[in-house]
């Protein structure tokens, strides 16, 4: 949804987008690029072994709040080699441009989770036409009850340090990307 919040006493509601149906639900994270005017919009996988299939990270046109619409959907790693690893897969977490000292800003770059589908990188430059430009997909952590792991959030920071959770006993992982 998108709310008027100029009178945060009475927010009003000026659009409202949904893909369900025809697709199963559970969005997750939206983050706004405004210099762009777009939204980029994850659902959450809640069910083992791709019961859920697919579960997208949605680029929604919003330079007209009252009228948002769909444009794409970020490249998804393919289902046959992740819904048989265990636990989860498709999009959940997105890093969320906090406005704070130390965090990485990108309105062209989306890092996400996809739980066993691992953490991935996409330029979205062209937002018709995004393309995955890099991943990692960690082996299955000893302690793991879903025998895969399951990343569930990402941060980024400002020296370009990907921090990312495993939510199911393989701790944390840190990455460097590469500005």
């Amino acid at each position: 949804m998108v709310l008027d919040i100029s009178d945060r006493a009475r927010p009003k509601l000026l659009s409202h987008w949904t893909n369900s149906p025809p697709y199963n639900g559970f969005n997750h994270t939206a983050l706004p690029f405004f210099g762009r005017g777009l939204l980029v919009v994850s659902d959450e996988s809640v069910k083992d072994n791709a019961e859920d299939y697919p579960k997208l990270v949605w680029l929604i046109d919003a330079r007209d709040e009252r009228h948002l619409v769909s444009i794409s959907t970020l490249p998804m790693p393919p289902v046959d080699s992740f819904k048989n690893r265990g636990g989860r897969f498709g999009a959940h977490n997105l890093h969320e441009n906090p406005p704070v000292p130390g965090a990485w800003r990108s309105e062209d770059i989306v890092l996400g989770t996809f739980f066993n589908g691992g953490v991935r990188a996409y330029d979205v430059t062209d937002p018709y036409s995004p393309r995955e430009i890099a991943y990692f997909v960690p082996p299955a952590p000893e302690r793991s009850k879903a025998g895969a792991a399951q990343l569930n959030d990402v941060f980024v920071d400002d020296r370009g340090i990907v921090f990312t959770v495993d939510r199911g006993g393989g701790g944390l992982y840190c990455l460097e990307m590469k500005l």
